[in-house]
């Protein structure tokens, strides 16, 4: 009798049925995700290749930015770096990050890439996972909260690479670090970071000196931070909340911006006011203990006058008000009906906030914000991408808030949409980032056959066999492509009309930075794959 596969003739045709039925099935379910133009959500569970992609890649900047002595270092063109940061003070600072493509380490800026990755894990761990790139977000978050360091100031109120929860810190802190470097000295320089050599002061934020931002969105940090480890450490969580719970206290204590005390930090990263940063502390914060006390503070007086709420705006890593008004939606989304939070006006003006920044963000809403003719969401010359990839982020989380709490549609000027609307935008901007735009040109270097080759990075420019000292300035001007390639950095942009110059000098176009990567891993997380959201963070 004939044979398949080791089956009767009979066993034969039940194959066949099964299979044909499988393959119903399976067509079925490919109309459903390629209907309404696409593939607005993929398939759950099932990491989406080209994001998933797209994630491995901008993860690898990280691994490129670190700083210190380095442990199991993947790329081949970096080495140990300033193992002797701190030291005057006494302190090991020689770990964290690099801010972009010069060897600054500015506290303010590499708290929120914390706290960013951090909140990229809180929400889509499930599809990091899936994508097989969660082990690798959490290595980065890890190089930014660990030191080497054992030694207690008795005066610290965080050291290390900035976020290192371990020193137990005193409730008389008096200051804790703002960054490390000299940035006109650093600036002067055309060097790689392994063979650097000038003078690495080490700038602090005081009681008398300060800096309410920088402390502020370090126990943003924390807090957020203290909610991914807190399944794998209870311990090591609760120092870090600690620690957060004690910043924002010192931050609240003693304001001011640190650009005011130090204004020549100003022509860097000028901080525009301090008290966005405060209520988007006390909304993670919140988040991470539970206490009303924290959520009172962002939607009580301080959110009236600070918050700006009804006025929607952009987030980025100097305004975080849309990001603390999606943060404190999620409260809304999940709360139970009839609860004293449900009832909060101050709340309700979160919500109805960010809803509003959702309005700017759609299209083909009535508040639609300016987009060049590619479809890039743009608001600023300078690093063009940052807000729209940001606000991408926010437009991702918000839609899947929609989505899992059941909520069926947001009002723009009378006009409904719906959570694929916000997700469909969230999609057109990873994907000009990624090469669809006109210049036919993927922003995220190493991604795809074609991205700028001439990214504004000492260390990529410089051959690693070359000591050029603080002169390497033929390195920067040179019309070659970079000899190392700086994998996964997200560049500065496009302009308006859409056209990029891949100059190595063309800085507000083409020098990467740590916290636009923190973005862009969060988006491309969100996109990757579809689970189903925690109602709560803790």
């Amino acid at each position: 009798m004939a044979r398949c596969c080791g089956c009767s003739v009979r066993c034969c045709c039940w194959l066949l049925l099964l299979t044909l039925v499988a393959l119903a099935v399976t067509a079925t379910v490919v109309f459903i995700r390629y209907r309404n133009g696409g593939q607005v959500f993929p398939l759950p569970g099932e990491p989406d290749p080209k994001y998933a992609e797209a994630l491995a890649v901008a993860l690898q900047f990280f691994q490129v930015q670190k700083s210190g002595k380095l442990v199991n270092n993947e790329i081949p063109w970096r080495g140990d770096s300033a193992l002797d940061d701190g030291k005057e003070a006494k302190l090991d600072l020689s770990k964290g990050m690099y801010d972009a493509g010069d060897h600054m380490k500015f506290g303010f800026t590499l708290a929120f890439t914390g706290t960013m990755l951090s909140w990229s894990v809180l929400e889509y761990g499930g599809a990091m996972g899936a994508a097989k790139q969660r082990d690798a977000a959490m290595d980065a978050l890890g190089w930014m909260m660990d030191s080497s360091s054992t030694r207690t100031p008795p005066t610290m109120s965080y050291t290390s690479s900035w976020l290192d929860p371990r020193f137990k810190t005193p409730h008389n802190a008096k200051f804790s670090p703002e960054h490390v470097g000299d940035p006109k000295a650093d600036h002067k320089c055309w060097e790689r970071p392994e063979t650097m050599s000038e003078k690495r002061p080490l700038t602090k934020i005081t009681t008398k000196s300060p800096g309410s931002d920088v402390a502020a969105e370090t126990a943003a940090a924390m807090a957020a931070a203290s909610l991914v480890y807190k399944p794998i450490s209870g311990t090591y969580s609760s120092s870090l909340l600690d620690h957060a719970e004690r910043l924002f206290a010192f931050a609240d204590k003693h304001r001011g911006s640190y650009t005011r005390t130090f204004p020549e930090l100003s022509a860097y990263y000028n901080s525009t006011t301090y008290q966005n940063e405060l209520l988007w502390a006390a909304s993670w914060l919140y988040h991470a203990t539970g206490n009303h006390s924290y959520l009172n503070y962002a939607t009580g007086k301080n959110g009236k006058e600070y918050g700006d709420l009804g006025n929607p705006r952009y987030f980025s890593w100097d305004d975080k008000r849309a990001g603390t008004e999606v943060l404190l939606s999620r409260v809304s989304f999940f709360a139970s009906d009839g609860s004293d939070v449900a009832q909060d006006e101050g709340l309700g003006s979160y919500k109805d906030t960010a809803d509003a920044v959702m309005c700017i963000l759609l299209p083909e809403s009535d508040t639609a914000a300016f987009r060049t003719e590619g479809g890039l969401l743009y608001v600023a010359e300078w690093n063009s991408l940052q807000h729209p990839v940001a606000s991408a982020f926010l437009a991702a989380v918000y839609s899947d808030y929609m989505s899992a709490s059941g909520k069926k549609e947001l009002t723009c000027s009378g006009k409904s949409f719906r959570a694929a609307d916000l997700r469909k935008f969230a999609k057109s901007q990873a994907d000009y980032v990624l090469g669809d735009n006109p210049m036919k040109l993927s922003y995220l270097v190493g991604y795809g056959d074609s991205y700028p080759q001439r990214v504004h990075h000492r260390g990529a420019s410089i051959p690693a066999d070359v000591d050029t000292g603080c002169n390497g300035q033929e390195w920067l001007k040179t019309p070659k492509p970079n000899p190392n390639v700086a994998t996964g950095a997200l560049v500065g942009g496009p302009f308006k009309n859409d056209s990029f110059i891949d100059d190595r000098e063309n800085v507000r176009q083409n020098e990467a930075t740590t916290y636009n990567s923190a973005l862009i891993v969060g988006l491309l997380s969100g996109l990757a794959s579809t689970s189903s959201v925690a109602q709560s963070l803790s």
